[in-house]
């Protein structure tokens, strides 16, 4: 009679440990182990792995692998359009077939009514598709379906959250090319004891629909919860298994939403796309610039407009800053959209290198629109808000200003200049302030000669922002 031996798995990092206790030792995580396994003295995939092994190394009828070249010749990998040119820029051109692609997002945000709405328009264009909800009901989705005027009959529909079920379900319908799982949280294997949305049920549902759509061709397409951090809920291993991630951002009181590549074994990682929430669902941005600044007021103080590489993707941002005094000993920070440190960063630098006093005074930064920047290249911008803010003088009109700031206030070559200022003139920016690092290019002279509308001022120190601000520096 075998003994009973329990192990615990980590909620957060996925660890097995065979000994409860309040703290996880691999992750630091508290109250985060959860028992899963109480079988014979070793869990389900300990059991699994070891046979693995035993009939892979000791059997005599194992086989060698073949070495190739690696400037051997390559298939392309067929793609599937979407037809909603924003998801398809994200992906790098489309849906590549046999592919899995995560979409994580927080709630509300908008992740099933874009998936709806993807296999709406793939199934117009004749894709044979499966959509698998294990959060709600069939009517449920139905309803949804109908507000978004998404009623396609081609598109087969199912509420389980059994993996097995679905496999079968989706081996029976023989055309099936595209499955859409929502959500990978809901689904559970019954060889496992543990409870559906546990790290050990993710883990192993993912794996299995995984390697199944793998072996038959199958694009996957998985909605995945997200932590109260903002990432992707369950081990980690589920963010290496498959092929794409894709996290919708955006604030649920704001109307835009904006969908990121993390991952993209097919195209470029950090690569958006922008949407905008309405009573008919999610309705593509063409021009995100033009949006996000569409309230744009250069005559009031503390606001100044960022030049950004978003992937491929030029977008023009506005900064907003605000200094007020404060009563209290330590004055408050506040940043929505940009690193929080590098703010703090940024007002020491105004302070020693600048001669700008703001650690006296309440500090709130702002990147219009819900977009989240994490370029360097902001600094510059986020200083030229702050001077204006504390010095209450709105900078020059249709000024822009691009570069990064170092602590000895040195302004640092920025990459990709001339997308930037192509799309400050395609919206009719004629002011710009650049590094001066970067007239070193070989191409700035071509650059200059073909907008040679826009003023480009050039500074090498943050304390030369005062010879084209001259009010404000005083």
């Amino acid at each position: 009679m075998s003994s009973k031996k329990t192990a615990y798995s980590c909620q957060n990092c996925g660890a097995i440990h065979f000994k409860w206790s309040g703290k996880c030792s691999d992750c630091g995580a508290w109250n985060s182990l959860i028992e899963e396994f109480a079988e014979g003295g070793s869990s389900h995939f300990t059991r699994i792995e070891n046979d693995k092994i035993s009939n892979s190394v000791g059997s005599k009828q194992s086989h060698k692998i073949s070495l190739v070249s690696l400037d051997g010749e390559t298939q392309e990998f067929p793609r599937v359009k979407t037809a909603i040119n924003e998801l398809d820029r994200v992906l790098g051109g489309g849906l590549v077939q046999g592919s899995v692609v995560l979409i994580g997002g927080d709630p509300g945000i908008g992740k099933s009514t874009l998936l709806l709405q993807t296999a709406h328009s793939l199934a117009k264009n004749n894709n044979s598709l499966i959509y698998i909800s294990g959060e709600e009901s069939v009517d449920q989705v139905r309803l949804r379906a109908k507000r978004l005027g998404c009623e396609e009959k081609s598109i087969k529909l199912a509420s389980t959250t059994n993996v097995s079920e679905i496999i079968n379900a989706v081996k029976d319908e023989k055309n099936a090319k595209i499955v859409i799982i929502d959500s990978i949280q809901t689904m559970f294997l019954e060889g496992l004891s543990s409870a559906p949305g546990s790290v050990s049920q993710v883990r192993a549902s993912a794996g299995e629909l995984t390697i199944f759509a793998k072996k038959n061709n199958i694009t996957l397409l998985i909605v995945s919860h997200v932590t109260k951090d903002g990432q992707i809920a369950g081990p980690k291993v589920l963010e290496h298994m498959v092929d794409t991630v894709l996290y919708f951002e955006g604030e649920k009181d704001l109307h835009f939403r904006i969908l990121r590549a993390i991952k993209n074994r097919f195209g470029p990682a950090n690569e958006i796309g922008v949407f905008e929430m309405n009573e008919i669902g999610l309705s593509e941005v063409s021009n995100p610039s033009e949006l996000f600044l569409a309230s744009y007021d250069h005559k009031t103080s503390g606001t100044t407009v960022f030049a950004g590489i978003e992937g491929s993707r030029p977008i023009l941002a506005e900064v907003q800053a605000l200094v007020a005094p404060s009563f209290i000993p330590t004055p408050r920070r506040a940043v929505v959209g940009w690193d929080l440190n590098r703010l703090a960063m940024i007002i020491a630098v105004l302070n020693t290198r600048f001669g700008l006093n703001l650690f006296d005074k309440e500090v709130y930064l702002n990147i219009v629109g819900g977009l989240k920047i994490v370029e360097t290249s902001a600094d510059l911008a986020v200083a030229c808000a702050l001077i204006s803010s504390s010095r209450d003088i709105p900078l020059p009109s249709s000024t822009i200003a691009i570069g990064e700031i170092g602590l000895s206030g040195e302004i640092r070559m920025v990459s990709n200049l001339e997308t930037r200022l192509k799309e400050a003139h395609k919206l009719g920016f004629k002011n710009c302030i650049i590094p001066k690092a970067n007239e070193k290019n070989k191409n700035f002279n071509n650059i200059i000669k073909l907008l040679s509308d826009i003023n480009i001022h050039s500074v090498s120190h943050i304390r030369d922002i005062g010879k084209f601000l001259p009010k404000i520096s005083k």
